[in-house]
């Protein structure tokens, strides 16, 4: 949800209509960008509620504004995915379900799941991934956690890739590789900053990137 991921997205879609439809097209498309300190209050003061109020009330807008479908441009806010549904008459396209399709079509059954501590360590995400995918979704150890959750919040949402997190990074991959992940989900749409594929020995799934697809395809069908 901060403005960094949020210019990725943009850029995304823009760049694979463009992809598909040639010449000079780009995307039809509403964007609320919210106010990411606002957010992070109520993420860090465990204030759910008040935290998918405002996706609510974004959602709303933009379907008042006339979009034929909604995505919310980040994993962690997905624990507000269902009170969004319910609240508006207009399509959710859910990042776990666009990323769980396209790991299930590679064939892989386990995989490691990077994020904030609130998707690594709350049930919305993985569960969601087991549910419909019947995904074994494996998270880093503690301290990797608590080290993810802060490169995100201390670098990533401020526009800041530090070399020395890329490596970090790597070794929470290695380790999560080793312990039998087939693939890694980036599942922080600000993670696509740091790591490339060379990182990892297994296939790497950039939910932001996934996410931007599923919505191209959505729109242009």
């Amino acid at each position: 949800m901060s403005w960094e991921s949020t210019a990725h997205y943009y850029a995304l879609l823009n760049r694979l209509v463009n992809e598909r439809l040639g010449a000079h097209h780009s995307a039809k498309l509403l964007l609320y960008s919210i106010d990411f300190e606002e957010l992070a209050q109520t993420q860090f003061a465990n204030k759910w509620d008040e935290a998918s109020a405002l996706m609510v009330e974004a959602a709303k807008r933009l379907e008042r504004g006339g979009a034929d479908f909604i995505l919310i441009c980040a994993n962690t806010m997905h624990i507000a995915a269902e009170a969004v549904a319910q609240s508006i008459s207009i399509p959710l396209l859910h990042i776990a379900d666009a990323t769980g399709y396209s790991i299930t079509a590679r064939g892989f059954h386990r995989v490691g799941l990077l994020g904030t501590a609130f998707t690594m360590e709350q049930e919305f995400y993985k569960k969601r991934l087991f549910d419909k995918f019947g995904l074994d979704v494996m998270v880093p150890r503690p301290e990797h956690r608590t080290l993810l959750h802060e490169i995100i919040f201390e670098e990533l949402v401020r526009g800041i890739v530090n070399p020395e997190s890329k490596a970090k990074l790597r070794q929470v991959i290695a380790d999560l590789t080793a312990a039998g992940a087939e693939g890694i989900i980036l599942g922080c749409t600000e993670l696509m900053m740091i790591p490339e594929q060379a990182d990892s020995a297994v296939p790497l799934f950039d939910t932001t990137a996934i996410h931007s697809e599923a919505a191209v395809e959505c729109a242009l069908a």
